[in-house]
């Protein structure tokens, strides 16, 4: 199939990815925000979630990762579970949940008057055995950074006797947490313009985050649900090779537009 667009790093194909995912190479990490529900009007589009599941899961390898970045709708005064359901159809097929983390905005889209306000979503981290490439990002402030255990350390066993495991002094930094906050909106979750085209763009740091949390340099990373195509922009940053599928023409021009500009960041 003749790509949208293309340059060295990134690839755009229009059309329905359920068509086109069969013909794509296999991913290292698959990196997606479908849509949720009917919380939004993408064109019209109505798409199969079992039947592209499954074309999903064929194009995660032994090592790879999904990251599936979902929320509910609320109808009728209740949720309607939809998030839940498609993570369990993934382990229905196969996948390993690697792990259950929270996307959590600064902010909520609409008040609610009978319920705790809305600020996140989730991101369901499934994976094909034990992920590959694991690169905790270690950007977590330690309040108490140099300072030591105050004597040496000491483990207990099974057979109730102190173990000796010499002392231990705090780090500047430690692993963050599965919770991850982002300020959204104009002016933070993108600084291109174009990409507010889009009803529904998720942050370019919550995309760049996942790509070096799960992959390496040169690996493949995939987003069937393209959108603005956040995604193959911060793969491209980060010298991964990006391919994105989008049905709605409008967005794979937003998209295009964005990954012409992009220039490879080699540090």
């Amino acid at each position: 199939m003749k790509p949208y667009y293309q340059d060295k790093y990134a690839t755009i194909y229009h059309g329905d990815c359920l068509e086109i995912l069969p013909d794509m190479p296999n991913a290292d990490l698959v990196l997606t925000s479908p849509p949720y529900d009917n919380l939004r009007d993408y064109g019209g589009h109505e798409w199969n979630f079992n039947c592209i599941s499954n074309e999903i899961a064929r194009k995660i390898m032994l090592g790879s990762v999904l990251v599936w970045v979902v929320g509910d709708e609320t109808k009728n005064g209740s949720e309607s579970g939809t998030s839940f359901r498609q993570a369990l159809r993934f382990i229905e097929i196969g996948l390993s949940l690697h792990d259950t983390m929270i996307y959590q905005k600064n902010s909520m889209s609409m008040p609610d008057t009978v319920r705790y306000y809305q600020v996140f979503e989730y991101m369901f981290v499934f994976s094909l055995g034990r992920p590959k490439t694991i690169n905790l990002l270690k950007d977590k402030k330690n309040r108490w950074a140099g300072c030591s255990n105050f004597g040496e350390k000491s483990n207990r066993g099974k057979n109730g006797i102190l173990k000796k495991t010499g002392r231990v002094v705090v780090r500047d930094y430690g692993v963050r947490d599965n919770v991850w906050k982002y300020n959204t909106g104009k002016g933070y979750s993108s600084t291109d313009d174009i990409a507010f085209q889009h009803p529904a763009i998720f942050p370019e740091t919550l995309a760049g985050d996942h790509i070096k949390s799960w992959t390496s340099a040169g690996d493949i990373v995939l987003d069937p649900f393209m959108g603005s195509g956040t995604t193959l922009k911060k793969a491209k940053q980060l010298n991964r090779k990006a391919i994105g599928i989008e049905i709605e023409e409008k967005y794979c021009e937003i998209a295009a537009k964005r990954l012409s500009q992009e220039v490879l960041d080699l540090a």
